[in-house]
């Protein structure tokens, strides 16, 4: 597949003139049971708009990251909050452990 740096507006049309029968379905997988065994449902509960202050070279890195970079700095405090797997606890500390293949999973 290449990808076209021309606006959106180009590959629209060029979606709109193809016939369906000219569309390579081949990596898409089926849509069945099976499919939806294997499915992660996500969902946010809503977002509240907050002041949050951060370094200014961690939020200069995050944005750099390209689209997204809220979600992605919220994506760690939804892991601490939820019960996981992916993450231990110290009875004596309190303190949360996550792998960090977990967390950069989370932010890529």
């Amino acid at each position: 597949m290449t990808v076209s740096k021309k606006p959106i507006k180009s590959d629209l049309k060029r979606l709109d003139a193809m016939r369906d029968e000219d569309i390579d379905y081949s990596e898409i997988p089926e849509f069945d049971a099976e499919f939806l065994r294997n499915v992660e449902m996500k969902f946010s509960p809503g977002k509240k708009s907050i002041a949050l202050r951060l370094d200014t070279d961690v939020l200069d890195w995050m944005k750099g990251q390209g689209k997204g970079y809220q979600s992605r700095i919220n994506a760690p405090a939804r892991l601490l909050r939820s019960p996981s797997k992916r993450r231990t606890v110290s009875p004596k500390t309190g303190h949360f452990t996550i792998e960090v293949s977990t967390l950069w999973g989370m932010l890529w």
